[in-house]
């Protein structure tokens, strides 16, 4: 992965450099073969490489398994994974964990509930998911009609969620409630709720259109009893639980995004050398070399955000606008050059062979998860004050 000129306006420490190479050469010799195509399904012993190196322990603090490393180092080596793993729904179940379910209980977490679940988290003997979208909440996510009614000293849930990500292999669920109806999301509280929990069932697996290794289903809950201890934050402070993990996911899990698009460019460099039609290579076509052009200012626009939003979280003063600005102009530029990246290789790119074709599969996904393009567009208004 060649120096570009974003990584050199930073002043990155020799550890983190050191970091971002390591993860390369682990994710191009340890997973670039991993997904095995898009039917291959989620790969477990991929999962379990991934832990071992330390990338699910990333945000982690060592007290509880992690790594602790700053968002900075962490952008950098989930930049270094997306560029060197082709498993683009790997890549989504890691940060779907990572930010969903890490982030809130290293927040939210009592002591008991950080060194029950956070160790296995990062080594990869569990999995997690993050379960608050349902059929009638959407982007209006407050919406919920799943409830968690108070019976003597229990919780009990009954409702439904949807496009839970992870959900068919998770071992535990940082799900969201509503614990006072008449109070709005006002009235949300999150639940930590064991897979094994009685009362809860998974739905099969969804058929997606992209990041199709990435396993998500249906979670239904009929009666599913907890306990207080399984309180995640406090009574009906969900929306700060929620809000929190959104902080960092918003900004954060595109960032092996920006990895993919460094690669296509230099794929379509390439092939733009290489490929000659009427007499000469179609880079000298002005119609090709322009897409090439503004593919590379994509990336390097994308990626001027992306460590900027990287700062702010180290410093503590990254704010919603910033995380909306960043997913939003990073999910568009992923689209946009995937798109490209398939019209400049023609026919071939158009062939699932060359993978370009489900980099614009995967690519759609990113203006709907982690709320939608539109969605990123009204916080950032709001922001400006319209």
């Amino acid at each position: 992965m060649a120096a570009t000129t974003a990584m050199a306006e930073f002043d990155w420490t020799e550890e983190q450099r050191a970091f971002r190479a390591a993860t390369l050469e682990f994710a191009e010799s340890q997973l670039s073969q991993a997904a095995g195509g898009d039917e291959a399904g989620f790969s477990r012993s991929a999962w379990k490489k991934c832990a071992a190196f330390g990338i699910q322990g990333l945000p982690v603090p060592p007290e509880y398994g992690g790594v602790g490393a700053e968002a900075t180092t962490t952008i950098l080596a989930l930049e270094a994974l997306g560029y060197g793993c082709r498993d683009g729904g790997l890549i989504f179940s890691l940060n779907a964990q990572m930010w969903a379910c890490e982030t809130p209980l290293v927040q939210f977490g009592t002591e008991e509930q950080k060194r029950r679940y956070l160790p296995g988290l990062c080594d990869g003997s569990l999995i997690g998911a993050h379960a608050i979208s349902e059929p009638a909440a959407g982007s209006d996510v407050f919406a919920l009609r799943t409830t968690a009614s108070r019976r003597g000293d229990r919780w009990v849930l009954d409702g439904s969620k949807t496009f839970v990500t992870n959900g068919p292999v998770a071992d535990v669920f940082v799900l969201f409630a509503s614990t006072d109806p008449s109070a709005g999301f006002a009235g949300i509280s999150a639940f930590l709720v064991d897979r094994e929990t009685p009362g809860v069932a998974l739905g099969p697996p969804l058929q997606k259109m992209g990041l199709r290794t990435s396993p998500m289903c249906e979670v239904f809950l009929d009666g599913c009893s907890v306990s207080d201890a399984q309180l995640l934050g406090r009574r009906n402070g969900g929306m700060r639980v929620f809000g929190g993990a959104m902080a960092w996911e918003r900004g954060c899990i595109l960032a092996a995004n920006v990895g993919r698009m460094q690669r296509q460019l230099e794929r379509c460099i390439t092939h733009a050398q290489e490929r000659e039609q009427f007499g000469q290579p179609i880079g000298q076509f002005q119609a090709v070399s322009h897409r090439i052009v503004d593919m590379k200012v994509r990336l390097e626009t994308s990626r001027l955000l992306l460590y900027r939003f990287a700062r702010l979280l180290d410093a503590g003063t990254a704010t919603p606008l910033d995380a909306a600005l960043t997913k939003l102009h990073l999910s568009e530029c992923f689209v946009s050059s995937s798109l490209d990246a398939v019209q400049v290789h023609g026919g071939y790119g158009y062939m699932t062979e060359y993978e370009l074709e489900g980099d614009v599969r995967d690519a759609i996904g990113g203006r709907l998860y982690s709320g939608t393009s539109e969605l990123q567009r009204n916080v950032i208004a709001r922001h400006l004050g319209l």
